[in-house]
Order: structure tokens, then sequence, then C-alpha cells
């Protein structure tokens, strides 16, 4: 059982910026890919954004292109996501998952295992 550890999340001004963490507990669990989901209050889950083992593969929600961005370290077996330029509507409970099989896909049944997730809140 691979353990997902969400950090990064907290209170943040419309405009302002964060950097969310995920870290994978066993380092020798190699995911095809990773990605990050969100769900904001009264809202059903939803994709923000995705990323291969190599990195070479990225995929994007329309709503947060261009102002997030993802990236890992496979050395730290670690997914961050760069959110800059927040709105309110950013709002959420912020989830890391990992898929043994799909690099970076949007569809979160391809995912194997979930984080527990972190809070992001946007005053605006």
């Amino acid at each position: 059982q691979v353990q997902l550890v969400e950090s990064g999340g907290g209170l943040v001004q419309a405009g302002g910026s964060l950097r969310l963490s995920c870290a994978a507990s066993d380092r020798t669990f190699r995911p095809y890919g990773m990605g990050w989901f969100r769900q904001g209050p009264g809202k059903e889950r939803e994709f923000v954004a995705a990323i291969s083992w190599s990195g070479s593969i990225t995929n994007y929600a329309d709503s947060v292109k261009g102002r997030f961005t993802i990236s890992r370290d496979n050395a730290k077996n670690t997914v961050y996501l760069q959110m800059n330029r927040l709105k309110p509507e950013d709002t959420a409970v912020y989830y890391c998952a990992v898929s043994s099989h799909w690099a970076a896909t949007h569809v979160p049944q391809r995912y194997d295992y979930w984080g527990q997730g972190t809070q992001v809140t946007v005053s605006s």
C-alpha cells in the first residue's frame, strides 16, 4: 500500500501563490503518472493537472492553464503543483493521486492511490 502525503495548503489572498507537494511513502514505487484533483464546497471532485513519470507529458484543466504548473522529482517520488494568480474559485481540498498504468490522465478512476487532501482557501 502506497501512502501519499500532501503539504503546502493554506490561506492566501486572490492573486497570490501556493506550492503543493505530494510525496509517496514507498520510494521503490514507480507510478506511471501522478495527478492533482480538487473538490470545492458543494462540488464534485474535478481534475486539475497530471504528469507522466518522465515529465514529458503534462495535462491541465482549462480552468488552470497558464496559472498552475505541475512538476515532479523522481528521486524524491514527489509531485508538485505550483499555483499562481489564485482566484477565490480555486478554493478547494486538493488531492494528489498516482496511477500505475496511465501517464497523465484526467480520469479519476484510473488512479490507484490517493492522498488525504490539503485545504486551499483563496480570499477575495
